[in-house]
């Protein structure tokens, strides 16, 4: 595996702040808001310097009962292309459920939500893995994910799981040493355990970043600053397996460039602690962990592929019915399944709305400015009754139209300018200012009345 060595998430609010920051080698960007035929200067200019740049896809859902979307695919192949990634990264995760498999709506998540360690799921998983490794123009490594709930009657552990993901098709890891911490809180799992069951050899690179606790959860925001049990689960990962790579993730709230500098830092400092911990017990013949190979001869080679099997539709859609219900309770109010904490349930749906609100903040900027201190509230309520079934931008143009078919909001002024926006976007192009076009475009259309 190439040496990448320390990085950084790179993302728009600090792309300045990266560029001048020593001791960064690599780079990450979210691959779904990078365009290939318009890459951002930031990242063109890190390009020349040699910055090796990774795109680290969120919206796949290789974890879904779905085989993956091909038109996805090609994205995030155009983009490992036009970067000249090494290779590229998405979850162990679902985002949507529904359709074909249920015979029910589609419904989007706008997150990512833990896959069942169950036999099924870890088959569908393994098909999808294949799948997108046969698409894909360079080497594909999948992420563990945190997890605010955990599914009844789990087979596997974590450590299991992942084992068997990378042992049967072959794909490299990459492990987050904060998603670790975040289950252990929220799940009572044992980090070092994971770890101790890892093939460590199939290792791509490492994730850190930050979180915070709230009632007896940790909820990995990716905008507070990495804590000591993160770095320490990063040390003990470094006291087993040199890290090709490791990387701090930070989405929201940036600090001052200093204070990301200063976390370097100390996530170095944790990585040598672990390689010196490793010196010093300089045992040339470590006793393999639980779910460790022995030896390297048989890892890496796939098992029986489920597409010529023929017996893996039985699985995909007894996971399909199960992620639906399980999202359904989430995002559509419906009863919380049998086994899973209704508590749980119950935060992980107002976290998801309130990072629904959130995105549709930024992706439509205008929407606040519009409705002011009102949007969010407004916006939360209509979540209750709106389960998302598009992406973030399509989620924006609803929400702006069922105000308006509300005659919302009772400001004449704010609702006309909403109307404008939302028929300046809902089309297949911008409107035209010239009075004769507009009128044209209008008579095709069904348009809102106040």
């Amino acid at each position: 595996m190439e040496r990448l060595g320390t990085g950084i998430g790179w993302r728009p609010e600090i792309a300045d702040a990266v560029e001048k920051m020593p001791g960064v080698d690599w780079v990450e960007a979210v691959a779904e808001n990078v365009c290939p035929a318009h890459l951002p200067e930031s990242l063109l200019r890190l390009r020349r310097r040699g910055v090796t740049v990774v795109p680290h896809g969120v919206s796949l859902g290789l974890g879904g009962a779905d085989r993956p979307d091909e038109g996805r695919l090609t994205a995030l192949a155009e983009r490992a292309q036009a970067l000249g990634s090494p290779l590229v990264t998405e979850h162990i995760a679902f985002v949507r459920a529904g359709g074909v498999l249920t015979a029910s709506s589609r419904l989007e998540a706008g997150h990512l939500l833990p896959v069942p360690r169950t036999r099924d799921a870890l088959d569908v998983l393994c098909e999808n893995v294949r799948i997108a490794q046969e698409a894909l123009p360079v080497p594909l490594a999948v992420e563990n994910i945190a997890a605010l709930l955990a599914w009844p009657d789990e087979e596997l552990t974590e450590g299991q799981f992942l084992y068997e993901l990378a042992d049967r098709t072959g794909v490299r890891l990459l492990i987050d040493v904060a998603n670790l911490h975040t289950n252990h809180v929220n799940r009572g799992e044992d980090p070092a355990r994971a770890l101790a069951e890892l093939p460590l050899e199939a290792l791509a690179y490492v994730h850190v970043a930050g979180g915070f606790e709230r009632d007896g959860v940790w909820h990995d925001s990716h905008a507070h600053p990495v804590p000591r049990p993160v770095l320490d689960i990063l040390t003990d990962l470094a006291s087993r397996v040199a890290p090709p790579g490791v990387l701090l993730e930070r989405d929201e709230n940036f600090p001052e460039p200093a204070e990301l500098e200063r976390e370097l830092v100390a996530i170095g400092t944790a990585v040598e602690s672990g390689r010196t911990a490793a010196r010093q017990a300089a045992d040339p013949a470590p006793t393999p962990g639980p779910g460790q190979a022995p030896d390297a001869a048989g890892r890496g080679a796939p098992g029986p592929d489920p597409r010529t099997a023929g017996g893996n539709e039985p699985a995909r859609q007894r996971l399909a019915l199960a992620q639906t219900s399980l999202l359904s309770a989430l995002v559509a109010g419906t009863p919380a399944p049998e086994g899973f904490d209704r508590v749980r349930i119950g935060v992980q749906a107002r976290s998801l709305a309130a990072k629904r609100a959130d995105v549709v903040a930024k992706v439509a900027p205008e929407l606040p400015v519009l409705l002011g201190e009102g949007y969010r509230t407004t916006f939360l309520a209509y979540a209750q009754s709106h389960p998302m079934t598009g992406g973030y931008r399509q989620d924006a143009l609803e929400f702006a139209e069922s105000l308006l078919r509300a005659g919302r909001p009772r400001n004449s002024g704010v609702r006309r300018e909403l109307r404008e926006w939302w028929l300046d976007r809902s089309g297949p192009a911008p409107r035209s200012r010239r009075p004769a076009v507009r009128v044209a475009r209008a008579a095709q259309r069904v348009l809102l009345r106040r």
